[in-house]
């Protein structure tokens, strides 16, 4: 059986990992990020990755930057014959890449060359594809540019958020990255380049694309909420403090007069309706700063309802 070194960090890389290791396959070391200071508490954390490969017995590599490192060097002295690496979160250089019997591949969660990237999941909720899925592909220079090995689709449900998808991802990952090793071992797999024309990028989120903008439309900001749930989850402002939303759904005018964009129109027993550039969007889980998560009925049971109704989300501090 082939051996293989192993790069991967959170919990997707986690399942094809133990995939891997389910068929048997040896892998003579784990390649994974550092562990880090996760909460407001701070605690030190391990990755999913690092955990599989304590609990397998894996030699665990985490070097803080792959290139250049000692652990590079070590790793390059290995009798392995490929790297499979998926959503590792670092730079590989070329000469790991190229280093062993068989070129490098990644498991990655788009459908190349859309969404090449370290965020193309949550680029495909937020930007209200119908579809996604997983490419394997060989390992270049360039980001997620490699030739394709294969690729499996799957429809995105309507109000599927980013952990939901990231799950199932994983598997189909896992499983697609299983029936391609055989015939790429046995030097009878087909790989086809990617359109250049068609490329489209998915890079890491920033804190400012986290604040919900209702200026777009209700549909809009129902994919931008699922997409960044639960992780770094959207926000809008409300009374000079941040007021993160969790979960709601576009719904229709409703025979409501055209507001302000931002402007809560109504309210009702589960639900604060909001103006939206285009349409209405209900909001029905929220969390207002310093509080827990909590749906509409909780909310409302410590705010005036009638004085609601005319506010506006989204003005900032400044803005007043």
């Amino acid at each position: 059986m082939q051996n293989i070194i192993f790069m991967g960090t959170p919990q997707f890389s986690a399942t094809v990992l133990k995939g891997i290791l389910s068929k048997g396959y040896n892998v003579l070391a784990v390649v994974t990020q550092p562990d880090r200071p996760v909460g407001r508490k701070r605690v030190i954390t391990t990755s999913p990755v690092k955990e599989v490969a304590v609990e397998n017995d894996i030699p665990v590599y985490q070097p803080e930057k792959l290139s250049g490192s000692p652990e590079m060097a070590e790793l390059l002295t290995l009798d392995a014959d490929i790297i499979v690496t998926a959503a590792y979160g670092q730079f590989v250089p070329t000469k790991l890449l190229k280093g062993f019997r068989f070129p490098a591949i990644n498991v990655h969660a788009s459908l190349l060359p859309k969404y090449r990237g370290g965020a193309p999941i949550h680029y495909a909720i937020w930007q209200g594809e119908k579809e996604t899925g997983v490419s394997i592909m060989y390992m270049e220079r360039e980001m997620d540019a490699g030739d394709v090995l294969a690729q499996q689709a799957t429809p995105i449900g309507e109000h599927e958020d980013v952990a939901d998808l990231f799950e199932r991802l994983a598997i189909i990952g896992r499983d697609l990255l299983l029936d391609t090793l055989p015939p790429l071992f046995a030097g009878t797999i087909t790989s086809q380049p990617q359109d250049a024309t068609l490329v489209t990028y998915s890079p890491t989120i920033s804190k400012e694309q986290e604040q919900i903008d209702w200026q777009t439309s209700a549909q809009a900001v129902h994919n931008h909420v699922r997409a960044f749930r639960p992780i770094p989850s959207t926000y809008t402002w409300w009374n000079n403090q941040r007021l993160k939303i969790w979960a709601g759904r576009p719904v229709e005018q409703q025979g409501l007069e055209q507001a302000t964009v931002g402007t809560i129109v109504a309210v009702n027993e589960e639900q604060l309706l909001v103006q939206c550039g285009e349409g209405i969007y209900a909001i029905e889980s929220l969390q207002p700063s310093g509080k827990k998560r909590m749906d509409v009925p909780t909310f409302l049971n410590g705010v005036d309802v009638d004085s609601l109704i005319g506010q506006r989300l989204g003005v900032q501090p400044d803005e007043n």
